[in-house]
């Protein structure tokens, strides 16, 4: 074993260790002090968690004077809590276990923590593009393209830049295969992830490589490729020393996209013209018909032997994303997995919206990979979110996954996609701080490799 490897596995077993003794020590000092109303007070903050939640479901399902009851049910409810909790003259002790459970927490993921570096897979060396061009949505990003000049920079390295019009990413395919017809043997895309699912539809239908420069709001495909989103204009080092990755594409209806396609409340609620100009307020107004099923067509998904009738909220991404990590929702591990992501959320009642603080373990809560989902609907048409683009389709909607569909290029040297914390397994976490002569195997190689 390199000495290395030797004080990496010390670290694992001694944090492992501190993670066993921060939850012991909570456990014990809840006891000691307060001993059986220690239970009562996991019981009413239990208690108070679950009213906050019925209330808000209240709140987004009602209207009126209901609606405002419910909110303030939903502030009053944790206030109550610790209102009760400062009354018993405990409510440090309910901060020192809860410290005591975030360092048991904390210790526990830097012990199951892989030893290797953010991983993003390390591509294929290739030759520089002779006519590459470049789709450039100026007002993308509220100006990203101006700010890092990226038509300046893109030039210089020999790239054609079409800068799109005010249609935005609208005519961004037809671009594509324009200067596909010129000539192009890559096709680039700075803009947001609309833009980016359009001309990655034309690159990957032609078998030419497609570079990836995230000058949109959140970009969330570039994230996933590990590319820097702070500075956009890194991405034009692929242009001359760059590596290229196969990765996956949706399809959902025909429609190409690389995130994800979203059925339900977040599409009928985007949909409605006033939602640009006041967010907040269609969103309230369109809600509590959306989740009741009295607007909007009721839907059913089914992915494999998984069959799902009237959820509220669905969402089908390319590739999972990950769950159980709060830290790390919106993420995906991989792009080249070959499946597609299903979130589906369905929540009928109060008690069924308590429910959902059980995370992934919620009867309403359905997370799964398969490489088909059809959604229907009791309507013939069905909005649809696509990478952020409205859209409306006829039902029923199929999506599915194209496995290496998409040549991408990217630089050789970049951040990488942030390592995924782990999921705190005790029984590992056992056999790492007290089993002799025993640790974990890094993540991605055999036991004992390293």
């Amino acid at each position: 074993m390199k000495r290395g490897a030797g004080h990496g596995g010390a670290r694992q077993r001694w944090s492992a260790r501190l993670a066993f003794v921060s939850a012991a020590g909570a456990g014990v000092l809840l006891l000691c002090v307060a001993g059986l109303r220690g239970l009562g007070l996991l019981a009413v903050g239990a208690a108070g968690l679950a009213a906050a939640a019925a209330a808000a479901w209240w709140a987004l399902t009602r209207r009126g004077v209901v609606r405002g009851i419910a909110l303030v049910l939903a502030a009053a409810a944790p206030a109550a809590v610790l209102v009760s909790y400062v009354a018993a003259r405990l409510l440090w002790l309910v901060l020192a276990c809860l410290g005591l459970w975030a360092l048991a927490a904390v210790a526990g993921w830097a012990a199951l923590r892989a030893d290797t570096a953010p991983g993003t897979a390390p591509g294929r060396p290739v030759p520089p593009p002779a006519h590459a061009c470049l789709l450039m949505n100026p007002r993308s990003g509220g100006g990203k393209a101006g700010r890092f000049r990226l038509r300046e920079k893109a030039e210089a390295l020999g790239a054609e830049v079409v800068l799109l019009g005010p249609g935005g990413s609208g005519d961004a395919a037809a671009l594509a295969r324009a200067a596909l017809a010129r000539g192009a043997d890559l096709l680039g895309a700075a803009g947001g992830d609309g833009t980016q699912a359009l001309v990655a539809g034309v690159a990957a239908e032609h078998g030419v490589p497609f570079l990836v420069v995230p000058a949109g709001t959140r970009n969330h495909f570039a994230l996933d490729l590990g590319l820097d989103r702070e500075d956009p204009s890194r991405s034009l080092e692929a242009l001359t020393d760059g590596v290229e990755l196969r990765v996956d594409l949706g399809r959902v209806g025909g429609r190409v996209f690389v995130n994800n396609a979203s059925f339900g409340a977040y599409a009928e609620v985007v949909r409605s013209p006033a939602y640009r100009d006041d967010k907040a307020g269609t969103l309230m107004r369109l809600l509590p018909g959306v989740l009741t099923h009295r607007h909007g067509p009721r839907l059913t998904v089914a992915a494999g032997s998984v069959t799902v009738d009237g959820p509220q909220a669905v969402l089908v991404s390319n590739n999972p994303y990950r769950v159980g990590d709060r830290a790390g929702l919106g993420r995906r591990d991989r792009l080249d997995g070959g499946v597609l992501g299903l979130v589906s959320v369905k929540v009928d009642s109060a008690v069924e919206a308590a429910d959902l603080l059980r995370g992934r373990y919620a009867p309403g809560l359905v997370t799964l990979a398969a490489r088909e989902v059809v959604v229907g609907a009791d309507r013939p048409e069905v909005r649809v979110g696509v990478d952020g683009e409205a859209l409306t389709l006829p039902a029923p909607v199929r999506c599915v996954s194209e496995p290496g569909a998409l040549r991408v290029r990217v630089p050789r040297h970049r951040p990488g996609v942030p390592a995924a914390r782990p999921r705190l397994d005790w029984r590992r976490l056992w056999g790492l701080a007290f089993a002799p002569g025993r640790g974990l195997p890094a993540v991605g190689g055999p036991a004992g490799e390293g």
